[in-house]
C-alpha cells in the first residue's frame, strides 16, 4: 500500500542528499523515480536538485507535476520531493490524491519550522496528512541535537525576524540546538 512520507530535519541534516540517494536505489532496481521540487528553490538552477556534498540530478517542478493526468503518474513507481516545505496545501493535497488514488508512494523531504520556529505552510500540511513522519537528525556545534534552522546576517548575529523565505544555505543558516538557539549562539568556528 502507497504512502506519503514526510522526512524532516534541521538545516545540513543531509535530506536532500537522502533524497538523491533514494531515487538512485529506485535507479538500480529497474524502477522509474520522479523527482520534483517547488519552483521557488532556484538556488541551483533551474530543474537541478543539488546537495551540498554535490550530489546532483535534473528534476520537474512539484507545479508541473500537480497538472499532470493519473495515468501519465502511474508510469512512475516513487514520487521524491526536495524542499518540501515550499508546497502549497492544494500540492499537499495533490500528494494524497496521488498515494490513495493512483498508488504511489510520495516522500517529501524539507524542513519543519523556519527561523522564526514557525511551521511552513507545506510542512503543515504533511505533519497532519502525512502516513509516516520521520526525523532525520544533525547536530549542533555542541553535540547535541539540532533542530533549529538559525538564520544568521552578514555580521555574523542570529536574526530572528523577517521574511520567512530566504533561499541559502551554509551562508545564510546553521542548526542549533534549541538552547543555543534561545541564548543566539551560534558556537566557535562559524563558516559563515
Amino acid at each position: 500500500m502507497a504512502k506519503l512520507y514526510f522526512r524532516h530535519g534541521a538545516m545540513g541534516s543531509s535530506k536532500t542528499a537522502n533524497a538523491l540517494m533514494v531515487e538512485y536505489n529506485y535507479y538500480e532496481r529497474g524502477k522509474k523515480a520522479l523527482l520534483l521540487k517547488p519552483q521557488l528553490d532556484n538556488r541551483d538552477g533551474e530543474a537541478i536538485i543539488k546537495s551540498r556534498m554535490g550530489l546532483q540530478k535534473q528534476c520537474r517542478f512539484v507545479e508541473e507535476f500537480v497538472q499532470m493526468s493519473d495515468e501519465v503518474i502511474s508510469g512512475y513507481d516513487c514520487v521524491i520531493v526536495d524542499e518540501a516545505q515550499f508546497c502549497k496545501k492544494s500540492d499537499i493535497e495533490f500528494f494524497v490524491h496521488v498515494v490513495d488514488e493512483v498508488g504511489i508512494p510520495v516522500i517529501c523531504y524539507g524542513l519543519r519550522t523556519d527561523f522564526r520556529r514557525e511551521l511552513f505552510e507545506g510542512s503543515m500540511w504533511l505533519l497532519a496528512w502525512a502516513d509516516v513522519i520521520e526525523e532525520i537528525k544533525t547536530v549542533c556545534w555542541c553535540g547535541q541535537g539540532a533542530c533549529c534552522n538559525t538564520r544568521i546576517g552578514e555580521d555574523g548575529k542570529v536574526i530572528k525576524d523577517g521574511s520567512q523565505v530566504l533561499l541559502g544555505a551554509n551562508d545564510k543558516y546553521v542548526a542549533l540546538c534549541r538552547k543555543h538557539y534561545k541564548e543566539e549562539n551560534i558556537g566557535p568556528g562559524l563558516r559563515v
